[in-house]
């Protein structure tokens, strides 16, 4: 079924380390066979991206941070590690004007971006062509931390406004931007609560992120500085802003909070701060399990590309002339390049969303010989389609055996371990668990009022009927099947009445709903009505 992942991913199915490697080795495979002829042929490095190396396919998820300067941007990775790194540096003005790998090293140390862009066992190679004015400004901090064992961040320079900054930087920041985001798993675009204004730089760098919308999230950090009001404005302005940079139908997810460890100067939202990073945690700690599934994800992105980047190429060396007027018709075909593009989209039946930016295609084709173009070899392209039609069907299939026989990868240490387990875990003690710890049944305190209700509902031999009981529980407003679930959990002898024990357990299911929490599938043992505990531990 798999052969055609070569001698070496033969046989790999025994154990979730096998099961890795083959869906690594297959990554790899496909690329290397079928995809990568049709770049070089078609010069695909020179206009898009440069080749995929090993280090590509096997490196830990990444995210990357960004955004205007004294955002928190360190201040976030240092609250992620719960330990300082090499070559941090926080403050209020611009301070970090590095790139910074944050990885995992045994021991704790930094590597200068020369040294780590001939290092074949870290994904940054192909960033040796933006020369020595960038790889000053680059460097990868390494340190034996938890967090680091299963993803690396990548920390960038503060963005500052004004065309000045632009050109003192001395290397295309956006075109650095656009070749991390290719490769990360998660981009993360940090604001301030007072600094909302999204300057040109900003701009620039987040339509750098084009094509990776999927990756982006948005946090709103130091959002205890502010009231529930000013907040509720803050945020409306912010969601403004980004519509008119990150052009996608749909809204991009913000998480709002404080993200470091000093006490919240403004604490009426402590609980949605909470909740927002619980949320923001789970979508960090989901990346090595989905790492495989984003890499098979970028190469058919990338693939979809260079079959259309092979088809722009080939048309426009068929349409040069082949003695005289050579320039001339080059300017001509540039200037007519939206019209080829609709041309192309009709005679391959191609999407217009798979074709690369108009502008930035003619300023590249500006500087080529199309004389050395080639014209089109079907057997690339047919190498290529095969590989979309079968072999990542079959790619699949490995993900979602290693996706089963592996235990479920999880980021674990730092600030993730302090809110997984006890008492500060979201949730604990609140909604369907409050009063686990309690010797007395929580529903206790409130059933003198249940009780009193329980009796205007014409109990006979100490029950009342289902609909009887059916009169009272609607007057919550909750829609029926969120009341025929509550009724489960409640009839805890299964006779199809209540005693004022389960009434009681009744009309406290139906208050944890309407306080917004969520009810549990099974009866958890502390909410067991005390007159039914004797049945409950008989049959256990």
């Amino acid at each position: 079924m798999f052969s055609w992942l070569g001698k070496e991913g033969a046989g790999r199915q025994k154990d979730s380390t096998d099961v890795v490697q083959t869906v690594t080795g297959g990554l790899k495979t496909l690329y290397m066979r079928k995809l990568l002829p049709l770049e070089e042929f078609y010069r695909f490095h020179d206009f898009h991206s440069p080749a995929l190396e090993e280090a590509d396919f096997e490196n830990k998820p990444m995210v990357l941070l960004v955004g205007q300067y004294s955002t928190g941007k360190t201040t976030f990775i240092r609250y992620l590690l719960e330990q300082d790194f090499p070559g941090m540096r926080i403050g209020p003005e611009p301070t970090t004007d590095s790139f910074i790998a944050v990885m995992y090293g045994e021991k704790e140390g930094s590597i200068p971006g020369n040294a780590l862009v001939v290092d074949p066992k870290k994904p940054f190679r192909k960033l040796n062509s933006f020369g020595n004015a960038f790889l000053n400004r680059f460097m990868c901090s390494q340190l034996p931390n938890q967090v680091l064992k299963s993803i690396s961040i990548i920390d960038s320079p503060g963005i500052l406004s004004g065309e000045k900054q632009r050109i003192s930087r001395g290397y295309d920041f956006s075109q650095v931007l656009h070749w991390f985001a290719e490769r990360v798993d998660r981009i993360i675009l940090l604001f301030d609560a007072h600094k909302l204004d999204i300057s040109d730089e900003f701009s620039e760098a987040i339509r750098a992120f084009r094509g990776q919308d999927d990756k982006i999230r948005v946090v709103l950090n130091k959002a205890d500085q502010v009231d529930t009001q000013q907040l509720m404005r803050v945020y409306g302005a912010l969601m403004w802003s980004l519509g008119k940079v990150i052009n996608t139908p749909e809204v991009v997810r913000v998480y709002i909070g404080s993200f470091w460890s000093k006490p919240l100067q403004i604490t009426e939202n402590r609980k949605l701060f909470e909740m927002e990073a619980q949320d923001l945690f789970r979508d960090i700690q989901s990346l090595p399990r989905n790492a495989a599934l984003r890499k098979l994800n970028d190469l058919i992105k990338r693939a979809r590309l260079a079959k259309v980047h092979a088809y722009i190429i080939s048309h426009l060396k068929k349409e040069m002339p082949s003695m005289f007027g050579k320039e001339n018709k080059k300017k001509e075909l540039i200037s007519k390049l939206p019209e080829i593009y609709t041309q192309l989209q009709r005679e391959h039946q191609i999407s217009p969303g798979d074709f690369p930016e108009i502008k930035k295609m003619q300023e590249r084709l500006e500087i080529c010989d199309f004389s050395k173009f080639h014209n089109l070899k079907p057997k690339l392209i047919e190498a290529v389609d095969n590989m979309l039609a079968n072999n990542i069907a079959s790619l699949l299939t490995l993900i979602r055996q290693e996706e089963s026989s592996m235990p479920t990868q999880m980021v674990h240490g730092g600030a993730f371990e302090g809110t997984m387990e006890g008492p500060f875990g979201q949730g604990y003690g609140e909604g369907y668990g409050e009063g686990a710890e309690d010797e007395e049944w929580v529903v206790a305190k409130d059933k003198p009022a249940y009780d009193e209700l329980f009796y205007t509902l014409s109990p006979i031999n100490g029950k009342i009927s289902g609909a009887n009981a059916k009169k009272e529980m609607v007057t919550s407003k909750l829609p029926n099947s969120v009341l025929g679930k509550i009724w489960k959990l409640s009839d805890y002898d299964m006779d199809g009445m209540l005693d004022e024990e389960e009434f009681a357990l009744a009309k406290h299911l139906i208050k944890i709903k309407l306080e917004g929490y969520e009810l549990p599938n099974e009866l958890p043992p502390h909410l067991i009505p005390p007159s039914h505990r004797k049945v409950f531990h008989n049959a256990e």
